[in-house]
C-alpha cells in the first residue's frame, strides 16, 4: 500500500480509504448496504491487513448507527487507524439540527465522538455547503475543535470551487486552521472535478479523497451495454448517485475498462480505480464493499500501475466538453498555462 500526505499538511493517508456508508443499513442507506457489527469487523480487519489506515464514516450515515458500528468494530485497535466523519447534514427535527453553525457543528462533533467511542477525530469534514451561516462561523467552530483537541484536521466535502478558495482565504486571514482536504466525486463518468477542484487542490495543497471512485458500481464492469444488471446491484434501488445523463458515453468507458482489463488479468473496478490513482491531486478513493471478494479486488488497485497507452485510450473515450472560459483557453492561451492549469481531457501541466 502506498501513502500520500493529504494535501499540504504532514498526516499520511493510504491511497484506499475504507468507507463505511454501508454499515447498518438504516432508512434510506439499506440502498448501500446493511453491514452488521460483526460483518463489519472482518471487513475492517481485511483492510487494515492491506495497510489501509483511513476509514470514513459520517454522522448521517444510518443516522449515527455507522459511526456505532465503527466505533465497535475497532475497539482494541483504534490507535492503528485514522478516522474521518462529517457534519452538516440534518440529525433531527429542530430548527438548529441542521447546517453548520457553531451549535450544531460541537453539538454534532461530541455525538460523534460519543458513537465512535472515541476522544478525537482525525479529519473531521463539513459535508456540504451551508449558504445560510456565515463561514466566519463556521470555520471558527472548526478551529475552536482543532484546539481543544476533539479535532486533529478539517476537510470540505462537495464544496464548489468558489466556496472552497473562499473558505481558504477566510481560514489564512482570520488565522483559523485550514482544510487540508476535500472530499469530491470523480471518476471516468464523471470529471466535472477537472474544470476547478482540482486545480485548485494542486495549487492551494488541499488534498483530495474521492467519493464513490467506482460511480455507484457503474464502472465495476457488471453493467454493460444491452444486458441486465446483476440482481441487488444498488443502480437498481432508489439510489440515483451519479445521474447518467449519456448512457452510451458511460457504455463506451465500460467497454473500455473490460478490455483492458480483460488484456490484464483484472477487473475492470481495478483499472478505473488505478486510473484516478494517476491522475494529478488524488490523495485517496474511498470505496466502500459489501463483501470481503468486493473489497479485497477493490484493493488490489493500489498496486496497478496502467501503462501510458492503457491511460490515452482511457482519457480520450472519457473526455469531458471544453466548457467556457476552458475552450477559450484552449485556444487562445495554451502558450501561457501555467503548471496548475488545466483543460479538461488533458492531462495537468507538469
Amino acid at each position: 500500500m502506498e501513502y500520500r500526505y493529504l494535501g499540504r499538511s504532514g498526516l499520511k493517508v493510504s491511497t484506499v480509504t475504507f468507507g463505511t456508508m454501508m454499515f447498518g443499513g438504516a432508512g434510506f442507506f439499506a440502498n448501500a448496504g446493511t453491514t452488521t457489527v460483526e460483518e463489519a469487523k472482518r471487513l475492517l480487519d481485511v483492510a487494515l491487513d492491506h495497510g489501509v489506515n483511513l476509514l470514513d464514516t459520517a454522522n448521517v450515515y444510518s443516522y449515527g448507527v455507522s459511526e456505532e458500528i465503527l466505533g465497535q468494530a475497532l475497539k482494541g485497535r483504534r490507535d492503528r487507524t485514522l478516522v474521518a466523519t462529517k457534519v452538516r447534514m440534518r440529525m433531527g427535527d429542530g430548527p438548529n439540527e441542521t447546517g453548520l453553525s457553531r451549535h450544531h457543528i460541537i453539538a454534532q462533533c461530541e455525538a460523534s465522538l460519543r458513537r465512535l467511542g472515541t476522544d478525537h477525530i482525525d479529519l473531521y469534514q463539513v459535508h456540504e455547503w451551508d449558504g445560510q451561516t456565515p463561514l466566519e462561523e463556521t470555520l471558527e467552530a472548526l478551529d475552536s475543535l482543532v484546539r481543544s483537541g476533539k479535532v486533529r484536521y478539517i476537510g470540505s466535502s462537495n464544496y464548489a470551487g468558489w466556496q472552497l478558495m473562499k473558505a481558504l482565504g477566510v481560514s489564512e486571514r482570520k488565522g483559523y486552521q485550514p482544510f487540508i482536504s476535500q472530499q469530491i466525486h470523480y471518476t471516468l463518468q464523471a470529471r466535472e472535478a477537472e474544470y476547478e477542484l482540482l486545480p485548485i487542490a494542486e495549487d492551494s495543497g488541499v488534498g483530495v479523497l474521492v467519493w464513490s471512485p467506482l460511480a455507484g458500481g457503474l464502472l465495476s464492469g457488471k453493467y454493460r451495454r444491452g444486458k441486465q444488471a446483476p440482481e441487488g446491484s444498488r443502480q437498481l434501488t432508489a439510489w440515483d448517485e451519479p445521474p447518467v445523463r449519456d448512457d452510451d458515453a458511460l457504455y463506451d468507458i465500460v467497454e473500455e475498462l473490460v478490455e483492458i482489463g480483460d488484456a490484464r488479468g483484472v477487473s475492470a473496478a481495478q483499472v478505473s480505480l488505478a486510473w484516478l490513482l494517476g491522475r494529478p491531486g488524488v490523495s485517496s478513493l474511498i470505496v466502500g464493499a459489501r463483501t470481503e471478494q468486493q473489497l479485497v479486488d477493490n484493493l488490489a488497485a493500489a498496486d496497478l500501475q496502467l501503462t501510458s497507452d492503457e491511460r490515452e485510450r482511457l482519457d480520450k473515450v472519457s473526455a469531458p466538453p471544453l466548457i467556457y472560459p476552458y475552450w477559450h483557453h484552449a485556444k487562445s492561451a495554451s502558450d501561457r498555462l501555467g503548471p496548475h492549469d488545466i483543460v479538461p481531457g488533458e492531462a495537468l501541466r507538469a
